[in-house]
Formats: structure tokens, sequence, C-alpha cells
């Protein structure tokens, strides 16, 4: 099925558009003075339509490698689709993507796994050169696998690539890119032959300028130190902009690898989302944004200030965020009139087009065979890495509940992670007790749609496949070890907790337990002490870790037991030092109390990935002699943390949504801890339980 687009053409453009042809059919014998005065009466208007797409994460087929199945709601063989139609639709189409391209599927670990021969293009970089992209820039995933790894992949793009706040530290970054030059160019001014209203040629000097956010510097701390500088989103901005101006830009598009971010007139530069605050910069006509994996224009935006979700307007300012993984494609429409010399913005509006309807569960395009041709290899060498075998699992391991207890898929690996810094830690440190921090990667989104109701791991017992490994730990983190004190680790849980509504133990109406603003991969569990979250008690941080109730304390009965039995708990537990094994992007963002650069004390050269197969192969124990494993891994939770039971006069009706299957609720009927009670079924694919806490 073929989307309808609609055209940019408004019924008044339309109206008198049809009243000038008929205006001049009725008169054919013009003098050439009446001619001309007309032409001079008539405005000339260019109808341009800018596609986006954003954080496609390697999810190039509509495919879903952990599973082995077709999901018609992602990939960029269904965008493709989209962007066809778009582009039938208008005469004048840019295409541009806003990064996060070569990290996040499988099919990104693949080739970052075998690496790429001297020459060869990387499998995404043929589907986005079938595409004729005008542009991109780059995402923070771009660094995961390396600076020399994203030099060779972005090498084979057929188009350029942009990166305004980036700029080279080493000696030498790259050919032709020293200390002190941006590490790509930082903004293009592209010369674009459009077709006008009258059916002309005209030309228009798009300009498009790239960003992303400072924090990689923290994030991939052990591929950008003394490599890379990287400065503010904002300040770049508001210094280059009046620059491309000058250098004759007629339109100047943001590629803004950054969230909306906070509303406010003084927004914090070195942010990391900042897409609201570019709006408000002179002389900038677009702002395409993305990183967050929301969707703008959406509702749930619409009492934010100066912002027309209608239109897709904020300040103004056309701006849209379309989603994640290929399963939207963002489209600003503009009408532009002559100003003189050049071109000047007459109207504006952004969308942002779905490839899947989750209201009547069904897919709106079709991939489209070229990316399909495009892809082939790549995708039958994804299919094949992620079938090696390494072990043998004892019991199953599915997170349909890992928000509401002690969850098998959190605990191997953070019991992996656990182990294999044992190995690596010095001497002055092995005497530290040494916990670990992991949390539920998968495990159903914000419950949005039937693609959020598919992300939950389910790995089944028997033999293990890498397949498995990248199921339970997505993202090529590197593992590392901060110190920290019991008091720090009670505010990271603390942290953590945000993931709970509060409950309201007077009420009898249904209560939601899960917070599904708090993204489930900061819900961390840390392993090796003992604790108890009491949802009855206010949050004492955001979601961001953000301080908002210096009094409330939702960590309860929080102890740590040594060696010897002896059992550490308050003040003696808030002052003890421990070691927490966790991965680089907890460890050096500092946001959650305990962590940050002054914390590392660990930096391993394994990445969370690998230790976890490791730790499943070593478990395992293959026997070449007999081809056959000795042992298995048992992934059974050790119900270190529980919620805690509530008091209460009348009876709770607390609520929370997992998946709605068979496997799903055999799960939950054999491993539940507190009563759960199945209630309905719900349109988005996931079930409603009730679960009783008291």
């Amino acid at each position: 099925m073929t989307p309808r687009i609609l055209s940019p053409l408004s019924l008044s453009t339309l109206c008198l558009a049809i009243a000038t042809c008929l205006t001049a059919c009725s008169k054919p014998n013009n003098t050439p003075n009446e001619l001309s005065n007309s032409a001079a009466t008539t405005e000339v208007t260019v109808q341009l339509r800018v596609l986006e797409t954003t954080d496609l994460h390697a999810n190039i087929m509509d495919y879903n490698y952990y599973t082995g199945s077709t999901d018609a709601t992602i990939g960029l063989a269904r965008t493709a689709s989209l962007i066809a139609a778009a582009r039938a639709e208008v005469q004048n189409t840019v295409l541009v993507d806003n990064g996060d391209l070569i990290q996040g599927s499988p099919l990104g670990d693949y080739v970052a796994y075998k690496g790429l021969a001297e020459g060869e293009v990387h499998p995404v970089m043929q589907a986005m050169n079938s595409l004729n992209y005008d542009v991109a820039t780059i995402g923070n995933h771009e660094f995961n696998f390396g600076l020399d790894f994203m030099y060779q992949t972005l090498a084979g793009a057929n188009f350029p690539y942009i990166s305004a706040n980036v700029y080279c530290e080493a000696e030498q970054c790259r050919e032709g890119v020293k200390r002190g030059d941006h590490l790509y160019p930082p903004y293009l001014i592209k010369k674009t032959a459009v077709t006008d209203s009258a059916g002309n040629t005209q030309h228009i000097n798009i300009g498009y300028i790239g960003f992303v956010p400072p924090q990689i510097l923290q994030w991939d701390k052990q591929h950008l130190q003394g490599e890379v500088r990287v400065a503010s989103i904002l300040d770049t901005a508001q210094q280059l902009v009046p620059e491309m101006k000058a250098k004759g830009a007629d339109l100047v598009i943001i590629l803004a690898h950054s969230g909306l971010g906070q509303v406010t007139a003084t927004p914090d530069p070195q942010a990391e989302h900042l897409a609201y605050a570019l709006t408000q910069v002179p002389q900038i006509d677009a702002v395409l944004s993305g990183h967050s994996h929301s969707l703008f224009p959406d509702a749930r935006y619409q009492d934010l200030p100066n912002v027309d979700i209608n239109h897709g307007l904020i300040n103004g300012i056309p701006t849209v965020i379309p989603g994640r993984w290929g399963d939207h494609l963002g489209v600003v429409d503009f009408t532009l009139k002559q100003h003189g010399a050049g071109w000047q913005v007459k109207s504006a509006r952004a969308s942002a087009l779905p490839v899947f309807d989750n209201s009547s569960n069904h897919a709106l395009v079709e991939p489209h065979p070229g990316i399909v041709a495009a892809i082939a290899e790549g995708h039958q060498g994804t299919i094949a890495f992620m079938q090696r075998p390494i072990g043998v699992a004892a019991s199953d391991m599915y997170s349909f509940l890992a928000q509401v207890q002690d969850d098998p898929t959190v605990q191997i690996v953070a019991d992996a992670q656990r182990a294999r810094v044992a190995t690596l830690l010095p001497p002055e440190l092995q005497s530290l007790p040494l916990l670990s921090a992991a949390s539920p990667f998968k495990a159903g989104g914000r419950r949005s749609n039937s693609s959020d109701a598919e992300q939950y791991v389910q790995v089944a017992k028997g033999e293990l496949s890498f397949r498995n490994a990248a199921d339970l730990y997505l993202y090529p983190n590197t593992l590392v070890a901060v110190k920290a004190t019991g008091a720090e680790i009670k505010d990271w849980l603390e942290c953590a907790a945000n993931q709970f509504n509060q409950i309201d133990l007077s009420s009898s109406e249904p209560q939601q337990l899960i917070n599904t603003a708090h993204a489930t991969y900061n819900f961390d569990v840390i392993n090796g002490i003992s604790y108890q979250i009491d949802v009855s008690q206010p949050a004492k941080f955001n979601q961001r870790c953000q301080l908002v109730n210096a009094e409330a304390s939702r960590i309860v009965n929080l102890s740590y037991t040594d060696a010897t039995g002896k059992v550490f708990s308050g003040a003696a537990f808030a002052s003890k030092h421990f070691l927490v094994a966790t991965n680089n992007y907890r460890a050096f963002t500092g946001q959650f109390a305990g962590t940050g650069s002054g914390k590392v004390v660990l930096e391993a050269p394994d990445t969370n990935r690998e230790a976890l197969v490791d730790f499943i192969a070593k478990q395992s124990n293959y026997d070449a002699a007999s081809n056959s494993y000795l042992g298995a891994v048992e992934p059974a939770a050790d119900n270190n943390w529980q919620l805690m039971p509530l008091q209460s006069a009348v009876k709770l009706d607390i609520r929370f949504q997992t998946q709605d299957s068979a496997i799903a609720e055999s799960f939950v009927k054999t491993q539940q801890f507190w009563p759960m009670t199945k209630l309905s079924v719900l349109p988005s694919g996931f079930a409603e339980y009730r679960i009783d806490l008291q």
C-alpha cells in the first residue's frame, strides 16, 4: 500500500493559481508590456520538501534478528517506500540523515566484528547510497566502534557528512584533518536546482549545519580522549549560522542530533538536548532533530509554550523528530518566495509520517525492493553471525517482569560483569566489596505501540547463540568499574527507583505502578547488596537524577553482608566504600550518584557483551573431545531486591503492563514473586495485570 502524502500547496494558493490561469487564457493577445506588467505582479514561489531519517541504528531491513522474523514497524527498507512516495508528490525534495546510523542492531555489530576491507562499503552505506541523500550529520553512536571504523564507514557514503561542533584534538585525525580543524566540514551550502510555480528552473542556496551532543566525550571516552574536542551545540549555532547567511545561504536547516530539551529562555549551552533552544536562534529556518527517539509533532507536546502541533512549529520554526529505527519519516514542507536576489520562507509546516498504523495494526508501506537488494549480502551475513553457538542455559531468560521484580535477564548480565571485573582488579582494590549494576534494556519501552510490546528479552533454555547474547545486552558498551560510598549507592538506587509512580495508600482506585517516562535502561539494579523499594514514598530524584525531594527515601532495608557474615546497614553501610561494575555510559556521565570520571577506577578492554559471552561459555564448559557442553549457565534471579510490602486500610488496586502472549502469561504464572492477576488485553499488544503488594 502506498501512503497518501498531502501536497504542501494550500487551498488559497491553489485558487490563486487557477484564477491566474483562467485570466491568461481569456486574454490570448496580450501586448509585451501587458505581459511584463503581469509578470511583475505575480509572486514567484517554490514548494520545497525536506525529508529526514534519524536514529536508524543499523535497522535497514524490516527484520528482528533476535526472533528471526519480519518486523513491519521498523527499517529503512520501509522508510524508503515513504521517501519514494513523498518525492512523487512534489517536484522539489532533498533528503538528509541525522545520525546514529551504524550501531544499534545486529547488522551493525556484525560489520564491526568482521571489519571492513580496504575500499569495502558498509552495508548501511550501500542502502543509503541507493536513496541519493543530499547530506548527513554524525550521531553519538557513530563513535561507538572507534574513530578509525567511523572514518572508514563514512568514507563509503556518496553524500557529504557535516559536523559543526566536533574538532580534531590529535596531531592528525585523518587525511587532511589536523589539530584544531573540524573533524568534518561544519556546514554545507548547496546550490540546489528547483522548479518554481511557473515551471521555471531556479536555484536556492540551502545551508545545512550538523550537531552532536558534547557528552560523546564521556560516553566514548576510551575512543575519544585526546583525539577530539566537542563544543557546545548552542554556542556553535549562534556563531556559525550568521556566517552561513553571510555566505549566501537562503535557507538554514539544522541537523541536530539532540532531543527537544528544556523549555526555557536561558538553556544550558552544554546540554545534551537543545532542539527547542535552537528554534530561538535567529536566522534558522528548520530544526531536524533526533537522538531522543521521540516523535514530534505529537500531542504529548501540545501544552508546551509556543508550540503549534498542527503545523509542527516551535517558536514559529518547523521542527521534526521522526522516532527511531526507521519507524517514521520526517517531513518539512516549505513555501519559499523570491526576496531580492535570494529566497525567504513564506510558510512552512512539519510532520512525521509512520510506516505502520498502530491503531489498526497494519503496515502502511511495503519494503522498498531497491533497499532489500542493496542490503541482501549484509542481511544474510548478519543472520549467520547471530547463529554462532556460545553455550547452554539451564532455564529460560525472559524480561516480562523485569520492572516489578528481580529478573534473570538482568541477573546474568550483572553476574558476568562482576566475574570479569574481579579478574582485572589490581591488588590495591581487591579488598573492597565488588558489586555490579545492570538494567533491563528491553522491558516494553514506553508501552505506546505493538513495536514496544515486542521489546522484551526472550531467550529460552537450551543452546545459546550470539543472537541470545546480543538480545541480553544490546549495546557495544565497555566494562568499567567505579568506586563509590554506600551513601552514593543509596542515591544511585533512589534515582533508579523513579521508575515507579507513587502509590496512594488511601485509594482503592486503579493505580499504575510503572512510570513510563523513566527509561528502562535507567532502572539500575545493583547486585551484591540487599534492599527494598517503598513505592508509597515520593521519588527523591527525577528520571535524570535531578533532586526533587531531599527528604524522600524509597530505598529501605539497604544492607551488605561480607564473607564472614557481618552485616553493614545504616551509617555503617553509608560510610563503607564499594566497587561497582557497570558500563562506560553509566560510569562516565556522572548522572547517577557514585558515577563520573573522577569515580572510575578500572576501564576494561572488554565490551559488556564480550564479558557476557565469556561468562556463558565458561559456565557451559564446552568439551571439544566429546563435542558437547559439560555444564550450563543458571540464570536464576537471586531476589536481592524487592518491592516493599504495603500496609493499607483499603484494598489497593495496583497495576502494571507486560507483553500479551502465551509465553509471557506462562512466565508470569510460574515466576511471580507477588500475586499477579491478568485483567485485560490492550490494543497496543500489552496485557494489564494487578499486582498485590499487600
